[in-house]
């Protein structure tokens, strides 16, 4: 499995080439649509500056989430990469998808505009697409390495990565692409038929393009950002890890959420064997907790909490939360 380190390390590189790309792209959009006047180039340009911002958000996030827990974070500050990528994805609505929007009706409904220089705008997609190729590529690599060490289809790792920074690039720059496409048949139909109206549906359709990678992203922030579980896989293999443990009659609650990427919050509340006494107990827990860090890195703090498999009260939150109890065959809800 990639180490968090060299995970951390590689997501910074792609920010980054995202980052120059985008810069390159907006200012190249920004001439080409004051020259040929088309809504769409405006859109685009407007989406370029989009994701420059984003990637400024990004690397901030990825910055201040590294930092060390202390007496008013004890438990770290992983969860800033999730509120920064949060404020991406709004920066990708706000500052991209309302401007291509706008454009876009503006154009439709307003008086007929003429295209001057076409020829510039064609250009200057071409381009744009081939920078946009190499950042989308990096964040390919990327995806698919992870996805591969995980064990996972590239499609089943992005829905359920707590790193939000590589999704948030790998569809920001898949829109742009698509969305460098729609303008090329904007400017090309307004050419062809000489009706702005096409210059504006393709603005319009780049703002609704815009607008719902902005809503995923946003969804999956606030997700991990409320608490969401850690990942499936890693839950059902702690489980089963403390139903094999000696000193263990029953697993009867397991709690998990991502505090930050690749850093996990455990909770396990666990009916010890009878016959243990105090020190014994101690010593069992002092055990488990090293056990577990050493077979899940991703554990970050590790809770363990003795407790009777009969409390009444403890049995109906379990049920309440998992439909079962987790002695009857602990099934993973999802991510």
């Amino acid at each position: 499995m990639t180490s968090p380190k060299a995970k951390g390390g590689e997501s910074t590189l792609t920010v980054l080439l995202a980052l120059a790309v985008n810069l390159a792209i907006a200012i190249m959009k920004a001439i080409a649509g004051v020259i040929t006047g088309s809504a769409a180039m405006m859109s685009e340009a407007a989406h370029s500056v989009a994701d420059t911002f984003t990637e400024g958000l990004l690397l901030t996030a990825l910055r201040r989430s590294e930092r060390p827990a202390d007496r008013k974070h004890p438990f770290g500050h992983g969860k800033e990469r999730y509120f920064w990528s949060l404020l991406a994805a709004m920066s990708i609505f706000v500052s991209g998808a309302v401007f291509a929007l706008y454009e876009g009706f503006r154009t439709v409904f307003g008086e007929p505009e003429e295209q001057s220089s076409p020829v510039v705008g064609y250009v200057v997609l071409a381009i744009a697409f081939a920078l946009e190729s190499v950042s989308w590529a990096q964040a390919v690599r990327q995806v698919r390495r992870q996805s591969a060490a995980e064990k996972r289809s590239a499609r089943e790792f992005l829905r359920i990565s707590d790193d939000p920074t590589v999704k948030t690039v790998f569809l920001e720059d898949s829109a742009a692409l698509l969305g460098l496409l729609l303008a090329f048949a904007g400017i090309s139909l307004h050419h062809l038929t000489g009706s702005s109206l096409w210059d504006g549906l393709a603005s319009i359709a780049i703002g609704v393009l815009l607008a719902f990678v902005a809503y995923v992203l946003a969804t999956t922030n606030r997700n991990l950002l409320i608490g969401r579980q850690a990942d499936p896989v890693l839950v059902r293999a702690v489980w089963a890890y403390l139903r094999e443990v000696p000193e263990v009659d029953q697993v009867v609650d397991l709690l998990t959420m991502a505090v930050g990427t690749d850093r996990v919050l455990l909770c396990a509340r666990l009916d010890f064997d009878d016959a243990l006494g105090a020190a014994d107990l101690e010593l069992a827990c002092v055990r488990i907790d090293e056990e577990l860090r050493q077979r899940f890195p991703d554990l970050d703090e590790v809770f363990l909490e003795p407790v009777p498999r009969t409390d009444p009260a403890l049995r109906q939150r379990v049920l309440a939360r998992y439909g079962r109890l987790l002695s009857d065959g602990y099934q993973s809800g999802g991510s």
